[in-house]
């Protein structure tokens, strides 16, 4: 016969347990590691159609997250039209999940940040525009990139000023801005946005020539000045009737992940635990030749490093994971309690709470299949055709170019 104590406590666990399982449900970060390993093995249908049965038949509390990977495969892979409009959708549903849950809010703080539907962090949401931009602009849709990155622009422009978050804009984005107005004759709008990357990058290097070029075109006399002692090395000269440009944008490396951590960064050994990001290792060196001459090779220009960008988003929220920890750890003290009163036993108030504190885990998903880095190489050339060797990821890759008349020829390569 079951002792009278057993029979009362065993619900209470058995209730624990269902809370415990919920919580350790299928997680999409290990669920999707093999379609990664064959992104970065560049194995892109393989990886393509496991993030489409993620999308159609995962969790929907991920269905974002796989939207995005598998937008970023088809990016990376060149079907430009496909990514679209998966990264479309993407967006769309990104919008839809800003609007808080009720519901969804009572059913985390019971039981896990991991089951919240995946939002994106403020930088991924970004992430999704810039990508898009550069999309079309391989597509040669100069106005639908020039869209995309005016949104990236403008949220942000929006986060820093009204929304007082420790952000700063996109070099990568403000600098992309300047290429498409200059491939589509606005000198003036082109040199604003150069200038502001030059600002946002620090030292655009050999990605300067056209700030240069384009502050005398337009004659801004004082700005002139401070780039030339800043760039000293540039001789500015008008763009020529037969002549062309090849920006390079280099995809390189691998995000950092999330894992567990506290708000000091050290790692998990109290209660409330938050995600930090972690650096992934990757091959650092890159370089880009033209046309076979040594002469003519550069060292890409990284103009946003997305490792720091993550970081900073994240550490703007960790305040307010903390703060929904707290409330998660009252709720579960209070239900602890109740249990441990009914049963009349603080075993199983103590057993109550150890099993709803250990569900409740950091939420360490994230898109992984962005870069680390985006680098920029630039080339002013004679109209025509160019061969390009690019060094990046370990590996060599060569690809022919058509450059036409004083329009900018855009080339997008991924490596891990």
């Amino acid at each position: 016969m079951v002792p009278r104590v057993l029979a009362v406590r065993w619900p209470v666990a058995l209730g624990a347990l269902a809370v415990l399982l919920t919580g350790c449900a299928g997680d999409y970060v290990a669920r999707t590691k093999g379609y990664r390993q064959a992104y970065e093995s560049y194995h892109y249908p393989e990886a393509t159609q496991g993030f489409a049965g993620e999308v159609a038949s995962g969790p929907q509390i991920d269905t974002l997250l796989a939207m995005m990977d598998e937008g970023m495969v088809l990016h990376a892979s060149g079907q430009l039209e496909q990514s679209i409009q998966v990264l479309a959708q993407a967006d769309k549903l990104s919008e839809r999940l800003d609007f808080t849950s009720v519901s969804e809010e009572a059913k985390v703080l019971l039981s896990s940040e991991r089951e919240r539907a995946y939002r994106g962090e403020d930088f991924e949401k970004l992430m999704i525009s810039t990508l898009q931009a550069l999309n079309y602009a391989q597509l040669g849709n100069d106005e639908g990139a020039l869209v995309e990155v005016r949104r990236v622009n403008e949220r942000m422009q929006r986060w820093i000023n009204e929304d007082k978050k420790p952000y700063q804009q996109l070099a990568v984005s403000r600098y992309l801005t300047g290429v498409l107005w200059e491939d589509q004759g606005h000198a003036d709008d082109a040199f604003i946005d150069d200038m502001e990357a030059n600002k946002l990058a620090g030292d655009l290097g050999t990605l300067a020539e056209p700030l240069v070029r384009l502050a005398k075109e337009t004659g801004r006399t004082e700005a002139l000045d401070r780039l030339r002692k800043q760039y000293p090395w540039i001789n500015p000269q008008p763009l020529g009737p037969q002549e062309g440009q090849i920006l390079v944008v280099l995809e390189v490396g691998k995000a950092p992940i999330k894992t567990n951590g506290t708000r000091s960064g050290g790692p998990k050994l109290e209660v409330i635990a938050v995600p930090v990001f972690r650096d992934r290792p990757w091959p650092h060196d890159s370089m880009v030749t033209l046309d076979g001459n040594p002469a003519s090779a550069v060292r890409p220009t990284m103009v946003t490093s997305l490792e720091q960008v993550a970081k900073i988003h994240l550490d703007y929220r960790v305040d307010s994971l903390i703060a929904r920890q707290f409330a998660a750890l009252a709720l579960r003290a209070g239900i602890a309690a109740g249990a441990g009163a009914a049963t009349k036993s603080e075993a199983v108030g103590i057993l109550t709470f150890l099993a709803l504190s250990y569900v409740d885990q950091p939420d360490l998903r994230s898109w992984l299949s962005l870069p680390a880095e985006f680098q920029l190489a630039r080339y002013r050339v004679p109209v025509g055709q160019h061969r390009l060797t690019v060094l990046a990821g370990g590996g060599v890759r060569e690809l022919e170019v058509d450059v036409r008349p004083r329009r900018v020829t855009l080339v997008v390569l991924r490596s891990y």
